[in-house]
């Protein structure tokens, strides 16, 4: 659990690395409490009226998560050792939440970058791992 809620503790956070473990742990998180919230505009919705209370705290749910979303996906960026601006590629269409998927799943560097050390592996570490 504290991997699903450690970007929300970086809120604003777009310096730095992040492992793959925290961006996937935190899409698990944001796609059950989207996938729960959905679940409840379909139960307490009926044919005659909308269910608005549950899509009113979706769209405030993803206005809240916005921003740590896309920090941590910055932060993934940093952790292959590329700009934080490759989040634009989602951008493209068709092809870029795929492209980004890719990278997603890739592993970050080895060792030290010019964003910070390795979140997996203390600098000290990797030395002696690595050599």
């Amino acid at each position: 659990m504290d991997w699903m809620l450690l970007p929300l503790k970086r809120y604003a956070d777009f310096s730095g690395r992040s492992r793959r473990r925290e961006y996937w742990m935190f899409q698990l998180f944001y796609g059950i409490v989207i996938a729960v919230l959905v679940g409840l505009a379909f139960l307490m919705g009926d044919p005659n009226s909308p269910a608005t209370f549950p899509l009113i705290l979706l769209g405030l749910f993803v206005l809240a998560t916005i921003v740590p979303a896309i920090a941590v996906q910055v932060r993934r960026f940093h952790d292959q050792d590329k700009s934080g601006w490759f989040v634009l590629i989602n951008f493209v269409p068709y092809v870029g939440g795929i492209v980004t998927f890719v990278f997603m799943v890739l592993p970050g560097t080895r060792g030290a970058n010019r964003f910070g050390p390795d979140p997996i592996y203390g600098a000290a570490e990797v030395e002696q791992v690595f050599g």
